[in-house]
């Protein structure tokens, strides 16, 4: 039988149990749009993933979009963000807002007092 019979693939569960060293994720620390940024390179000692995380985000990238290029769960990134915003190797930013715009009869004030101009 091979390893991959015993649930032991790249893709099981164990894996990510390992790559997390089993911890699982605080509750909301990043949206799946939170923009993340390096600011430090990786180093040789460092585990795989979070390497791979500081080489990808020299500019932003959404948590989301970390998951999908690693291949990894967007749980299993979040543990890993901690550990890197917690020895300040990355900054989280939160995503832009959506704009909200003004009441219209504001507007309509505005362009009626600037009529009258």
């Amino acid at each position: 039988m091979s390893t991959a019979d015993h649930g032991w693939g790249e893709d099981g569960p164990e894996r990510l149990y390992v790559i997390t060293r089993g911890r699982s994720a605080d509750g909301d620390a990043f949206g799946l749009v939170t923009l993340i940024v390096s600011r430090s390179e990786p180093e040789p000692s460092m585990q795989p993933e979070l390497a791979a995380i500081l080489r990808i985000c020299g500019s932003p990238l959404s948590v989301a979009e970390i998951s999908a290029y690693l291949r990894l769960p967007v749980s299993v990134i979040t543990v890993l963000l901690a550990d890197l915003l917690a020895e300040g190797r990355i900054e989280a930013r939160a995503a832009v807002p959506k704009a909200f715009l003004p009441d219209r009869a504001l507007l309509e004030a505005v362009i009626s007092g600037l009529q009258k101009l």
